[in-house]
């Protein structure tokens, strides 16, 4: 089979599946292995692994591994936790949230994240999925944890809110308590193998409400092996934390991955910029991962931020979430010429990896997801005959490899529809694959706006409103209609101080595209000319 595989694109012929170009990936035979303890045995000689930016307290990779072990002795020894318990965390990024998620996964115990901001009612619905059997917090999300689940164990994360909560029955200890517990010699570990479940996050999935991903030790240890080969990193490379530890994004860089490298973390507790930045400058930070509308943010005010901060240090950006414009990266790189700009493509379903560019020049395959992870496989399926479709043909992007996760959890019906009996992941999204092996993302397969038999991208339509200096947000969806099936339509926000009408709006786009608009007095919708 290894003749029928195009060096070029990966595209093997025979049975029409795309290889990965990458390295191969060493992944460990030793079945009997959790991601904890995979993560803690990597040699380097690197001394601090977090930082708080806020207070610039270390936390040294001795002070983590030793609080690591003492958490998972106070969980095992004093509070019960086994394999295969849940154990929910509700906090917003500290240096504490890997100390956790480490000693959970540690024990076979399974870490479930959730969102701050989430409301009450949306806690209650995930834990009445989940059915943690404990929960780790800070006090100022204590009244929205407990209002949700008026009984469950509380640990809570910071000690001076241990003082102000003496009432709270629902408190059981402080995790500087339990950290500092010794490691008890006689305690027996259970056995956790690489196909234990480690963790459960929650996402919308590939299509639909929100579901919990369960996800291995074996999917997360090839994820920190692909992290690690990713990026080549020196030690005392320094990172800064700008994405949300409880989303697989921050889980997979900033909890887990990076921590085998021997890098040091710099914690932001939440986005803002001046904290970013005035970070990168205190910290001598060389690395941030980012989201796109960060990037373009330092794009846009390049000259200030240079002007009032140093981040000369600065040498990589990594972005995820969206495949950054041919305008947005010759911009960043104009302005910012010593920094150069990777990219990555992933689903909660997938750990977090699918596809990167790892260097400047990849990167400028603009619009490009990247090249296919290491050891990870892919099919471009036609949604509509379910026929597996060659180089340069547009269809769903499906992905096979050893990150993609064991299914959802308590749903078969949600993971025999995206997850098939061979192991391919069908991720939504509508794509093609380059004769070079590179993937370009075209749209959403569920949110393709069906007009009179025509298939109108959202993502095209959004992408060309964010052009217009006036705006700087869109978002395009289906709207029902009787006649035409759907009509696409708009919704625009515009930047601050900006007087943008609906009417200069649609002039814009009707003025760049075949399109007509149809106005009425509650909404603006793009309509295909008949």
């Amino acid at each position: 089979m290894m003749e029928e595989i195009d060096p070029r694109s990966g595209f093997c012929s025979s049975n029409s599946i795309f290889y990965s170009k990458r390295k191969p990936l060493p992944l460990p035979p030793n079945n009997a292995l959790d991601v904890t303890t995979f993560i803690s045995s990597r040699a380097h000689r690197a001394t601090t692994a977090f930082v708080d930016a806020a207070t610039a307290r270390r936390l040294t990779y001795t002070q983590l591994w030793r609080s690591v072990e003492g958490v998972a002795a106070s969980l095992s020894v004093d509070m019960g936790i086994r394999k295969g318990n849940v154990v929910l965390i509700l906090s917003p990024n500290s240096i504490h949230f890997p100390v956790v998620c480490l000693a959970v996964m540690s024990l076979g115990a399974i870490i479930t994240t959730t969102n701050p901001l989430n409301t009450t009612r949306e806690i209650a619905k995930q834990i009445a999925d989940s059915k943690p059997l404990l929960a780790f917090t800070i006090s100022d999300l204590l009244p929205k944890i407990t209002a949700a689940a008026p009984s469950l164990p509380i640990v809570l994360m910071d000690n001076d809110g241990a003082n102000n909560n003496n009432n709270n029955n629902n408190i059981v200890a402080t995790l500087d308590e339990m950290a500092k517990k010794e490691p008890v010699a006689q305690r027996v570990k259970e056995r956790v193998e690489q196909d234990d479940t480690a963790t459960l996050l929650y996402s919308s999935g590939t299509t639909g409400p929100s579901k919990g991903v369960v996800s291995s030790h074996r999917n997360l240890i090839a994820m920190v092996q692909i992290v690690l080969g990713r990026f080549h990193m020196e030690e005392n490379e320094t990172f800064i934390c700008t994405v949300p530890m409880f989303h697989i994004y921050g889980l997979v860089a900033f909890a887990t991955g990076l921590l085998a490298s021997g890098s040091t973390i710099v914690v932001l507790s939440k986005f803002e910029m001046h904290d970013m930045l005035s970070s990168i400058e205190r910290f001598r930070a060389t690395y941030l991962p980012l989201v796109p509308p960060i990037l373009v943010a330092m794009l846009n005010n390049a000259a200030a931020i240079k002007g009032k901060y140093d981040i000369t240090s600065l040498h990589s950006v990594l972005s995820g979430g969206a495949p950054l414009s041919k305008e947005v990266i010759e911009g960043f790189v104009a302005k910012y010429p010593n920094v150069t700009i990777l990219q990555g493509y992933g689903l909660t379903e997938s750990t977090g990896v699918g596809a990167s560019t790892d260097s400047l020049e990849e990167s400028r395959r603009y619009g490009t997801a990247g090249l296919l992870s290491p050891a990870t496989q892919a099919m471009i399926v036609d949604p509509e005959s379910g026929q597996s479709l060659p180089v340069n043909r547009t269809g769903e992007l499906w992905l096979r490899g050893p990150t993609i996760m064991k299914g959802y959890f308590s749903n078969e019906e949600a993971t025999t529809s995206t997850l098939d009996s061979k192991g391919w992941l069908r991720t939504g999204d509508i794509c093609y694959i380059d004769n070079d092996g590179f993937i370009f993302i075209v749209d959403r397969l569920k949110e393709l706006i069906k007009y009179k038999g025509y298939q109108v991208p959202p993502a095209e339509l959004e992408a060309l409103l964010l052009t217009h200096p006036a705006i700087l947000d869109a978002a395009v969806i289906p709207y029902p209609d009787k006649e035409a099936g759907q009509h696409p339509m708009a919704y625009v926000v515009r930047k601050a101080g900006s007087s943008l009408s609906e009417t200069q709006v649609m002039d814009f786009v009707a003025g760049q595209v075949s399109w007509v608009w149809k106005q009425s007095s509650t909404m603006a919708t793009f309509l295909y000319k008949s």
